[in-house]
């Protein structure tokens, strides 16, 4: 194992899930009425919620199916399935462009718990278990070969691009969305689109390759 590894590890982990996070959905309409109301921490404050659920995943994907994630067709099965779902989500962002907007009418209750309620949102959004299903579980199993370092490397990269985002998001509505308009958020979820595909042949060469191995 070597520090590029576990940058390799860091950098396409945080990619995958900045291209997941751009999505619209249950957790990126509250965090949008939410920093309306209470300010540009509504975004991290969620997504801490959102990541205690998914430190939780991990670990127990980890301790719970480490022997059964070293199965040949175990890893098949996975990466074939990723690159399905890779594509799909790519499909889809791309036949979105033309209306994604970052409008939302959306109430607030000033009196919620965001840590909770980053929690709450994360569960309800199918995309979120079909993602840890497919993706994340393909990247864990990739990243046990290095180990728990491995994993860390994993998990940062991932939880990093969903706090990033979150914040960008809620900074520009507490800001009057003076730097995060529409026509941007367009430009990148396009070129998150491109960057799914690619992935998709990748996870789908992998699995290819160890099925006729």
């Amino acid at each position: 194992m070597t520090i590029l590894t576990l940058l390799t590890i860091f950098g396409t982990s945080f990619l995958i899930a900045f291209s997941g996070a751009l999505m619209p959905g249950p957790l990126l309409t509250v965090t949008i009425t939410e920093s309306s109301r209470r300010g540009f921490m509504a975004g991290p404050l969620l997504i801490a919620g959102h990541g205690i659920l998914e430190i939780l995943l991990v670990i127990g994907l980890v301790l719970g199916l480490g022997p059964l994630l070293q199965q040949k067709y175990v890893f098949i099965i996975i990466a074939l399935a990723g690159s399905v779902v890779l594509l799909w989500m790519s499909i889809c962002m791309f036949r979105s462009l033309p209306t994604l907007t970052l409008e939302t009418e959306a109430s607030s209750d000033k009196s919620k718990n965001l840590l909770i309620t980053g929690i709450l949102f994360s569960i309800v959004n199918p995309y979120w278990t079909i993602w840890w299903v497919t993706i994340g579980l393909g990247y864990i199993l990739h990243s046990l070969n290095y180990g728990i370092w491995g994993v860390a490397a994993f998990f940062i990269g991932h939880i990093l691009a969903d706090l990033i985002w979150y914040t960008v998001v809620s900074v520009g509505v507490w800001r009057g969305k003076t730097f995060l308009n529409d026509r941007a958020y367009r430009i990148v979820i396009g070129a998150c689109a491109v960057f799914l595909v690619i992935f998709a042949g990748l996870f789908m060469y992998s699995g290819i390759q160890k099925l006729i191995t």
